[in-house]
Protein backbone atom coordinates (compact mmCIF):
# COMPACT_ATOMS: atom_id res chain seq x y z
CA UNK A 1 0.00 0.00 0.00
CA UNK A 2 1.21 3.61 -0.59
CA UNK A 3 1.22 4.35 3.13
CA UNK A 4 3.89 1.75 3.99
CA UNK A 5 7.09 3.39 5.35
CA UNK A 6 9.37 1.69 2.81
CA UNK A 7 7.48 3.42 -0.01
CA UNK A 8 8.58 6.81 1.35
CA UNK A 9 11.89 6.33 -0.46
CA UNK A 10 9.98 7.14 -3.65
CA UNK A 11 8.55 10.41 -2.25
CA UNK A 12 11.09 12.53 -4.09
CA UNK A 13 11.29 16.32 -4.05
CA UNK A 14 9.44 16.54 -7.36
CA UNK A 15 6.25 15.90 -5.37
CA UNK A 16 6.42 19.58 -4.40
CA UNK A 17 5.47 20.31 -8.01
CA UNK A 18 1.94 19.65 -6.76
CA UNK A 19 2.23 22.65 -4.43
CA UNK A 20 3.76 24.76 -7.19
CA UNK A 21 0.99 23.92 -9.64
CA UNK A 22 -1.93 24.48 -7.26
CA UNK A 23 -0.47 27.66 -5.73
CA UNK A 24 0.43 28.97 -9.18
CA UNK A 25 -3.13 28.33 -10.35
CA UNK A 26 -4.44 30.20 -7.30
CA UNK A 27 -2.34 33.21 -8.30
CA UNK A 28 -3.65 33.00 -11.86
CA UNK A 29 -7.25 33.01 -10.63
CA UNK A 30 -6.47 36.07 -8.50
CA UNK A 31 -5.41 37.87 -11.66
CA UNK A 32 -8.85 37.08 -13.09
CA UNK A 33 -10.63 39.12 -10.39
CA UNK A 34 -11.21 42.18 -12.64
CA UNK A 35 -13.14 39.93 -15.06
CA UNK A 36 -14.69 37.29 -12.78
CA UNK A 37 -15.05 39.16 -9.49
CA UNK A 38 -15.75 37.27 -6.27
CA UNK A 39 -15.86 33.93 -8.08
CA UNK A 40 -12.17 34.25 -8.91
CA UNK A 41 -11.38 35.20 -5.32
CA UNK A 42 -13.28 32.20 -3.95
CA UNK A 43 -11.58 29.76 -6.31
CA UNK A 44 -8.17 31.25 -5.51
CA UNK A 45 -8.83 30.97 -1.77
CA UNK A 46 -9.71 27.28 -2.06
CA UNK A 47 -6.70 26.57 -4.26
CA UNK A 48 -4.35 28.42 -1.93
CA UNK A 49 -5.70 26.44 1.03
CA UNK A 50 -5.19 23.16 -0.82
CA UNK A 51 -1.65 24.18 -1.76
CA UNK A 52 -0.80 25.11 1.83
CA UNK A 53 -2.19 21.82 3.14
CA UNK A 54 -0.29 19.87 0.48
CA UNK A 55 2.93 21.63 1.45
CA UNK A 56 2.50 20.80 5.13
CA UNK A 57 1.74 17.14 4.38
CA UNK A 58 4.68 16.82 1.98
CA UNK A 59 7.03 18.61 4.38
CA UNK A 60 6.10 16.22 7.21
CA UNK A 61 6.42 13.15 4.98
CA UNK A 62 9.73 14.42 3.60
CA UNK A 63 11.04 14.83 7.16
CA UNK A 64 9.98 11.27 7.97
CA UNK A 65 11.58 10.09 4.75
CA UNK A 66 14.84 11.77 5.70
CA UNK A 67 14.74 10.03 9.07
CA UNK A 68 13.88 6.50 7.87
CA UNK A 69 15.13 6.56 4.26
CA UNK A 70 18.20 8.77 4.54
CA UNK A 71 20.07 6.84 1.89
CA UNK A 72 17.31 7.47 -0.63
CA UNK A 73 17.44 11.22 0.08
CA UNK A 74 21.23 11.26 -0.25
CA UNK A 75 21.02 9.34 -3.54
CA UNK A 76 18.49 11.84 -4.90
CA UNK A 77 20.63 14.83 -3.94
CA UNK A 78 23.64 13.19 -5.57
CA UNK A 79 21.78 12.28 -8.77
CA UNK A 80 22.94 14.24 -11.86
CA UNK A 81 19.39 15.31 -12.79
CA UNK A 82 17.05 14.69 -9.85
CA UNK A 83 19.02 16.90 -7.46
CA UNK A 84 17.49 19.95 -9.15
CA UNK A 85 14.02 19.06 -7.84
CA UNK A 86 15.16 20.31 -4.43
CA UNK A 87 14.48 23.80 -5.77
CA UNK A 88 10.75 23.00 -5.74
CA UNK A 89 10.74 23.38 -1.94
CA UNK A 90 11.75 27.08 -1.68
CA UNK A 91 9.77 27.89 -4.84
CA UNK A 92 6.70 26.45 -3.11
CA UNK A 93 7.34 28.67 -0.08
CA UNK A 94 7.65 31.77 -2.27
CA UNK A 95 4.42 30.91 -4.08
CA UNK A 96 2.53 30.33 -0.82
CA UNK A 97 3.81 33.65 0.54
CA UNK A 98 2.73 35.38 -2.68
CA UNK A 99 -0.73 33.83 -2.52
CA UNK A 100 -1.06 34.84 1.13
CA UNK A 101 -0.10 38.45 0.44
CA UNK A 102 -2.44 38.63 -2.55
CA UNK A 103 -5.38 37.25 -0.55
CA UNK A 104 -4.85 38.73 2.92
CA UNK A 105 -2.40 41.60 2.57
CA UNK A 106 0.95 41.95 4.26
CA UNK A 107 1.75 40.57 7.69
CA UNK A 108 4.77 39.64 9.78
CA UNK A 109 4.03 35.93 9.35
CA UNK A 110 3.88 36.17 5.56
CA UNK A 111 7.03 38.32 5.53
CA UNK A 112 8.83 35.62 7.55
CA UNK A 113 7.57 32.93 5.18
CA UNK A 114 8.73 34.93 2.17
CA UNK A 115 12.18 35.57 3.64
CA UNK A 116 12.62 31.88 4.46
CA UNK A 117 11.65 30.96 0.91
CA UNK A 118 13.84 33.70 -0.60
CA UNK A 119 16.97 32.78 1.34
CA UNK A 120 16.42 29.06 0.84
CA UNK A 121 16.03 29.67 -2.89
CA UNK A 122 19.34 31.53 -2.95
CA UNK A 123 21.00 28.73 -0.97
CA UNK A 124 19.68 26.06 -3.35
CA UNK A 125 20.82 28.14 -6.34
CA UNK A 126 24.35 28.39 -4.96
CA UNK A 127 24.35 24.68 -4.13
CA UNK A 128 23.20 23.74 -7.63
CA UNK A 129 25.72 26.05 -9.28
CA UNK A 130 28.44 24.77 -6.96
CA UNK A 131 27.99 21.31 -8.44
CA UNK A 132 29.08 22.72 -11.80
CA UNK A 133 32.56 23.36 -10.42
CA UNK A 134 33.14 19.77 -9.33
CA UNK A 135 35.66 17.62 -11.13
CA UNK A 136 33.43 14.56 -10.67
CA UNK A 137 31.42 14.24 -13.88
CA UNK A 138 28.76 12.17 -12.12
CA UNK A 139 27.78 15.14 -9.93
CA UNK A 140 29.22 18.00 -11.96
CA UNK A 141 28.01 19.72 -15.12
CA UNK A 142 27.59 16.69 -17.37
CA UNK A 143 25.16 16.18 -20.24
CA UNK A 144 23.05 14.04 -17.91
CA UNK A 145 22.55 17.03 -15.60
CA UNK A 146 21.20 19.24 -18.37
CA UNK A 147 17.42 18.84 -18.28
CA UNK A 148 14.67 21.48 -17.95
CA UNK A 149 14.43 20.62 -14.24
CA UNK A 150 17.55 22.76 -13.84
CA UNK A 151 15.40 25.85 -14.35
CA UNK A 152 13.77 25.31 -10.94
CA UNK A 153 16.74 25.86 -8.61
CA UNK A 154 18.53 28.54 -10.63
CA UNK A 155 15.73 30.56 -12.26
CA UNK A 156 13.22 30.29 -9.41
CA UNK A 157 14.75 33.51 -8.06
CA UNK A 158 12.61 35.54 -10.47
CA UNK A 159 9.61 34.81 -8.20
CA UNK A 160 10.95 37.10 -5.48
CA UNK A 161 9.31 40.41 -6.54
CA UNK A 162 5.74 39.04 -6.61
CA UNK A 163 5.49 39.18 -2.82
CA UNK A 164 8.77 40.93 -2.00
CA UNK A 165 7.67 44.30 -3.36
CA UNK A 166 4.41 44.58 -1.34
CA UNK A 167 6.25 43.24 1.73
CA UNK A 168 8.68 46.16 1.55
CA UNK A 169 11.69 44.15 0.38
CA UNK A 170 11.73 45.57 -3.13
CA UNK A 171 15.49 46.13 -3.22
CA UNK A 172 16.40 42.56 -2.31
CA UNK A 173 13.57 41.20 -4.48
CA UNK A 174 14.94 43.11 -7.48
CA UNK A 175 18.45 41.82 -6.78
CA UNK A 176 17.23 38.22 -6.58
CA UNK A 177 15.14 38.76 -9.70
CA UNK A 178 18.33 39.84 -11.48
CA UNK A 179 20.03 36.58 -10.51
CA UNK A 180 17.27 34.56 -12.12
CA UNK A 181 17.20 36.75 -15.24
CA UNK A 182 20.95 36.24 -15.66
CA UNK A 183 20.80 32.46 -15.26
CA UNK A 184 17.70 31.86 -17.42
CA UNK A 185 19.42 32.27 -20.84
CA UNK A 186 22.49 30.44 -19.53
CA UNK A 187 20.47 27.31 -18.68
CA UNK A 188 18.44 27.62 -21.89
CA UNK A 189 21.65 27.74 -23.96
CA UNK A 190 23.01 24.67 -22.15
CA UNK A 191 19.78 22.78 -22.81
CA UNK A 192 19.87 23.65 -26.51
CA UNK A 193 23.49 22.49 -26.62
CA UNK A 194 22.46 19.16 -25.13
CA UNK A 195 19.63 18.73 -27.64
CA UNK A 196 21.91 19.62 -30.54
CA UNK A 197 24.76 17.32 -29.56
CA UNK A 198 23.23 14.53 -27.46
CA UNK A 199 19.53 14.48 -28.27
CA UNK A 200 16.48 15.02 -26.07
CA UNK A 201 16.20 13.80 -22.49
CA UNK A 202 14.52 10.44 -21.75
CA UNK A 203 10.78 10.11 -22.34
CA UNK A 204 9.96 10.00 -18.63
CA UNK A 205 11.32 13.57 -18.36
CA UNK A 206 9.34 14.88 -21.33
CA UNK A 207 6.68 16.57 -19.13
CA UNK A 208 9.51 18.64 -17.63
CA UNK A 209 10.11 20.15 -21.07
CA UNK A 210 7.19 22.51 -20.37
CA UNK A 211 9.20 24.05 -17.52
CA UNK A 212 10.84 26.11 -20.27
CA UNK A 213 7.60 28.13 -20.39
CA UNK A 214 7.98 29.19 -16.77
CA UNK A 215 11.03 31.52 -16.77
CA UNK A 216 9.72 34.01 -19.35
CA UNK A 217 6.23 33.91 -17.81
CA UNK A 218 7.59 34.70 -14.35
CA UNK A 219 10.05 37.27 -15.70
CA UNK A 220 7.13 39.12 -17.28
CA UNK A 221 5.06 39.06 -14.07
CA UNK A 222 8.06 40.02 -11.94
CA UNK A 223 8.95 42.88 -14.27
CA UNK A 224 5.43 44.30 -13.98
CA UNK A 225 5.62 44.01 -10.18
CA UNK A 226 8.89 45.95 -10.24
CA UNK A 227 7.31 48.72 -12.32
CA UNK A 228 9.11 47.98 -15.58
CA UNK A 229 7.52 49.12 -18.84
CA UNK A 230 4.69 46.82 -19.98
CA UNK A 231 6.43 46.39 -23.35
CA UNK A 232 9.08 44.25 -21.62
CA UNK A 233 6.37 42.07 -20.10
CA UNK A 234 4.80 41.61 -23.53
CA UNK A 235 8.20 40.56 -24.88
CA UNK A 236 8.51 38.00 -22.09
CA UNK A 237 4.97 36.81 -22.82
CA UNK A 238 5.93 36.29 -26.46
CA UNK A 239 8.89 34.13 -25.44
CA UNK A 240 6.65 32.13 -23.08
CA UNK A 241 4.14 31.60 -25.89
CA UNK A 242 6.94 30.45 -28.19
CA UNK A 243 8.16 27.94 -25.59
CA UNK A 244 4.60 26.67 -25.07
CA UNK A 245 3.97 26.15 -28.78
CA UNK A 246 7.40 24.58 -29.20
CA UNK A 247 6.76 22.00 -26.46
CA UNK A 248 3.12 21.32 -27.37
CA UNK A 249 3.87 18.58 -29.96
CA UNK A 250 5.52 16.54 -27.18
CA UNK A 251 2.11 15.96 -25.56
CA UNK A 252 1.41 12.94 -27.74
CA UNK A 253 4.54 11.21 -26.46
CA UNK A 254 3.85 12.34 -22.90
CA UNK A 255 0.31 10.97 -22.84
CA UNK A 256 1.49 7.67 -24.30
CA UNK A 257 3.34 7.00 -21.02
CA UNK A 258 1.84 5.67 -17.78
CA UNK A 259 0.88 8.49 -15.42
CA UNK A 260 3.49 9.42 -12.85
CA UNK A 261 4.25 12.24 -10.43
CA UNK A 262 6.50 13.77 -13.10
CA UNK A 263 3.39 14.77 -15.05
CA UNK A 264 2.88 17.57 -12.50
CA UNK A 265 5.65 19.43 -14.33
CA UNK A 266 2.89 20.44 -16.75
CA UNK A 267 0.83 22.32 -14.17
CA UNK A 268 2.90 25.25 -12.95
CA UNK A 269 4.17 26.41 -16.37
CA UNK A 270 0.60 26.65 -17.69
CA UNK A 271 -0.52 28.46 -14.52
CA UNK A 272 2.38 30.92 -14.77
CA UNK A 273 1.59 31.60 -18.41
CA UNK A 274 -2.09 32.14 -17.58
CA UNK A 275 -1.15 34.49 -14.75
CA UNK A 276 0.99 36.71 -16.98
CA UNK A 277 -1.63 36.68 -19.76
CA UNK A 278 -4.29 37.83 -17.30
CA UNK A 279 -2.03 40.59 -15.96
CA UNK A 280 -1.50 41.89 -19.48
CA UNK A 281 -5.17 41.49 -20.40
CA UNK A 282 -6.04 43.87 -17.57
CA UNK A 283 -4.03 46.54 -19.44
CA UNK A 284 -5.17 45.48 -22.91
CA UNK A 285 -8.81 44.34 -23.08
CA UNK A 286 -8.22 42.90 -26.56
CA UNK A 287 -6.31 40.05 -24.90
CA UNK A 288 -9.05 39.13 -22.44
CA UNK A 289 -10.44 36.21 -24.43
CA UNK A 290 -6.96 34.74 -24.80
CA UNK A 291 -6.43 35.18 -21.06
CA UNK A 292 -9.64 33.31 -20.24
CA UNK A 293 -8.59 30.46 -22.54
CA UNK A 294 -5.17 30.28 -20.88
CA UNK A 295 -6.77 30.18 -17.41
CA UNK A 296 -9.25 27.50 -18.49
CA UNK A 297 -6.45 25.38 -19.98
CA UNK A 298 -4.34 25.63 -16.83
CA UNK A 299 -7.35 24.81 -14.64
CA UNK A 300 -8.37 21.77 -16.70
CA UNK A 301 -4.81 20.42 -16.75
CA UNK A 302 -4.35 20.82 -12.97
CA UNK A 303 -7.73 19.17 -12.34
CA UNK A 304 -6.75 16.28 -14.63
CA UNK A 305 -3.42 15.95 -12.80
CA UNK A 306 -5.20 15.86 -9.44
CA UNK A 307 -7.73 13.23 -10.54
CA UNK A 308 -5.04 11.10 -12.19
CA UNK A 309 -2.88 11.34 -9.06
CA UNK A 310 -5.76 10.27 -6.85
CA UNK A 311 -6.46 7.27 -9.08
CA UNK A 312 -2.78 6.28 -9.13
CA UNK A 313 -2.52 6.73 -5.36
CA UNK A 314 -5.57 4.55 -4.83
CA UNK A 315 -4.10 1.89 -7.15
CA UNK A 316 -0.77 1.99 -5.31
CA UNK A 317 1.20 3.00 -8.40
CA UNK A 318 2.09 6.60 -7.52
CA UNK A 319 4.70 5.80 -4.86
CA UNK A 320 6.55 3.25 -6.94
CA UNK A 321 10.09 2.69 -8.25
CA UNK A 322 10.96 4.75 -11.29
CA UNK A 323 11.04 2.97 -14.63
CA UNK A 324 14.42 1.86 -15.88
CA UNK A 325 16.16 4.74 -17.65
CA UNK A 326 16.46 4.78 -21.40
CA UNK A 327 20.06 4.35 -22.51
CA UNK A 328 21.50 7.66 -23.64
CA UNK A 329 23.54 8.20 -26.76
CA UNK A 330 26.19 9.68 -24.45
CA UNK A 331 26.80 6.30 -22.83
CA UNK A 332 29.80 5.70 -25.05
CA UNK A 333 31.34 8.88 -23.67
CA UNK A 334 30.94 7.78 -20.06
CA UNK A 335 27.95 10.00 -19.20
CA UNK A 336 25.00 8.53 -17.36
CA UNK A 337 21.44 9.36 -18.33
CA UNK A 338 19.23 11.09 -15.77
Amino acid sequence: MPSQPENLQHLSFNWFAIVMSVAGLALAWLQAMPMLGDTATGVALVLAGVAALAFVVLAVLSWIRWQVQGEAVAAELAHPARHAFLGAVPVSLLLLATAGVSLFGTSAALAALWWVGSLLQLAVTLWALGRWLRADREQGLSWAALTPVLFIPVVGNVLAPLAGVPLGAGGWAAAQFGMGVLLWPVVLALLLARIATQGLWPDRLLPASFIAVTPPALVGSGALQLGVAPALAWMAWGVALLMLLWCAPLMRRILAQPFGIGFWALGFPLAAFAGLTLRLAFMNPAAQMLAVVALALASVVVLWLALSSWKSWRDGTLLAPEAAPVKSITASRGDRTP
